[in-house]
């Protein structure tokens, strides 16, 4: 991972967010905007002192949204047990100095969930949690943005952005046009419910593909 694709004001900030007690960062954008790659920066930058403890680690088992009747709508916020992502935000927060919280995390290559896969220790002072629906404000979502001591909005030119998706799902087995069906029918309607909600961030950040960059789009940088 290249660190000096964060912008000088982004990595000050981390700094700043790494260099206390615990605190909560959350990474939220729509599908293909960067946040994994983003997240995996900062912890690049960051070393010992930051963790990602990503959403997608909450995404309900494949056998249970077959249970549901939901697998054509894999993503959606109702295919999350976002209860129980809050509940490990609560969990981490009030981390006792000598308890490890063992988090899960998704495996792409296997489209599931897997449990207890994420340690996470004490004395880790930042943790970054990367997601989609951080900032929803609707049914069991609506307890995490609280739970979160600031949360980043990430954007991206929409071009590229469905270009990335594209290129995940065939990375990953689906035919182009399998691909394009699946961004049109979940990613874009997700994207939407995500886009909704970007007021509510702390700070707004871009990738910009001309310097290369995640870069600041707000005064509160400053």
């Amino acid at each position: 991972m290249k660190t000096t694709q964060l912008h000088p004001a982004l990595v000050q900030h981390l700094h700043r967010l790494a260099s206390g007690p615990r605190r909560l960062l959350g990474v939220v954008g729509p599908p293909g905007s960067g946040k994994s790659t983003l997240a995996a920066l900062m912890t690049d930058c960051l070393g010992v002192q930051a963790q990602v403890v990503p959403m997608d680690g909450f995404h309900l088992a494949q056998v249970e949204l077959e249970r549901l009747g939901r697998t054509a709508r894999k993503g959606a916020p109702d295919t999350f047990d976002a209860a129980g992502y809050a509940a490990l935000l609560r969990r981490l927060r009030d981390q006792q100095a000598d308890e490890v919280v063992y988090a899960p995390d998704f495996r792409r290559d296997i489209e599931e969930p897997v449990a207890g896969a994420l340690p996470v220790h004490s004395h880790t002072p930042l943790l970054i949690a990367e997601g989609n629906y951080l900032l929803l404000d609707t049914d069991a979502w609506a307890p995490v943005a609280a739970l979160l001591d600031e949360v980043w909005y990430l954007h991206v030119d929409p071009a590229l952005r469905l270009q990335r998706l594209a290129e995940r799902h065939q990375r990953f087995g689906r035919s182009r046009e399998q691909a394009l069906t699946w961004i049109a029918s979940t990613d874009e309607p997700n994207a939407r419910h995500i886009e909704a909600t970007q007021h509510r961030a702390t700070r707004q950040m871009a990738w910009n593909d001309t310097t290369r960059q995640y870069e600041p789009v707000s005064e509160k940088w400053h």
